[in-house]
């Protein structure tokens, strides 16, 4: 019998590692401090470098629900109606990681509440489950801006994960950030120099690196996924050969595959638009995984076990 070896790669840069939560050690109120990150090879390729963490879920919560696609809310049923209700099923039902809490009632665009309300929903999820928290605004500069600075101050002690900042705008972001030692999300636009460039700018203006997350963009299923991946890819390989800028943890959300009309119209179909729609999310997760993602935040609770099993067996569980 002839011994065949198995190509190995050998690397000379590897991820850094950011912590999301604080536990009362650490003033913080989290039952539990999450690491994401560290990885010294290509995921899952245990035989090229370590993975010492695994990736994690977080469950989303919306705290406006005006196109939240049926499946989801038959998924959850009243619990959508409150995002503290909504944060506890994922919690203590299906066993979300981690809760990321959208606030995009405070766009001008939806119901255009105050960034104090919005605040105040954060105060009321982190009172409710003891898991890290991400915390999402609505997109609108001048809105997150305000909104990011009552939300770091709340939670000054809760280490969150705070997105996400861009290039044309991220100093009010970041320092609020900076001011109460939250994490960041660094986002771009599906392009390896970009996403390298907001760390840059985030370092230069005094964000640490172990603080940052990266958002490079994940594109569903059928929506330009193949794109992503190709970018997602070459930003790890470029960490791993060394570019220290990159050195930081990917974060995708793969909510967006529910915008997929496969996803979202009634297609014709055997299995029914839920079970394709989960499938959907699950299969864009599914690439996010094997691309390097860290954090995965996920809108189906079905999709996220059909994942998590995945993650287990990946990671060469029983």
């Amino acid at each position: 019998m002839v011994e065949v070896p198995i190509p190995k790669e050998k690397w000379s840069g590897k991820i850094g590692e950011v912590t999301l939560g604080a536990t009362i050690e650490n003033s913080g109120t989290r039952s539990i401090a999450l690491k994401v990150g560290g990885e010294g090879g290509m995921p899952f390729l245990s035989y090229e470098g370590k993975m010492p963490n695994r990736p994690l879920i977080a469950g989303e919560v919306l705290d406006s629900i005006s196109d939240l696609p049926g499946p989801v809310k038959s998924e959850f049923g009243e619990a959508i109606n409150d995002p503290v209700a909504w944060a506890k099923a994922w919690v203590d039902e299906y066993g979300a990681d981690l809760i990321c809490v959208k606030l995009v009632s405070t766009s001008p665009d939806e119901a255009n509440r105050s960034p104090q309300e919005a605040a105040e929903t954060v105060r009321r999820v982190l009172e409710a489950v003891k898991v890290p928290i991400i915390v999402y605004g609505c997109g609108n500069e001048e809105r997150d801006a305000k909104t990011f600075e009552l939300v770091s101050n709340i939670a000054a002690k809760e280490r969150l994960l705070i997105g996400h900042a861009e290039d044309t705008a991220y100093k009010s972001i970041a320092a609020a950030t900076m001011a109460n030692h939250h994490a960041i999300i660094s986002f771009s636009n599906l392009d390896i120099n970009l996403a390298k460039q907001i760390n840059i700018l985030l370092t230069d203006f005094g964000v640490k690196k172990d603080a940052i997350i990266m958002d490079p963009l994940m594109a569903a299923l059928g929506m330009g996924l193949e794109y992503s991946y190709s970018v997602m890819e070459r930003i790890r390989l470029a960490a791993f050969m060394g570019d220290g800028m990159l050195q930081v943890p990917l974060i995708c959300d793969t909510s967006a595959s529910w915008k997929a009309k496969e996803a979202a119209d009634d297609v014709p179909g055997p299995d029914g638009i839920a079970e394709r729609a989960i499938w959907w999310e699950a299969t864009t997760a599914f690439a996010a995984l094997i691309a390097g993602a860290d954090v995965l935040i996920m809108r189906s609770p079905t999709a996220s076990a059909i994942v998590k099993r995945a993650i287990e067996d990946l990671a060469g569980g029983d």
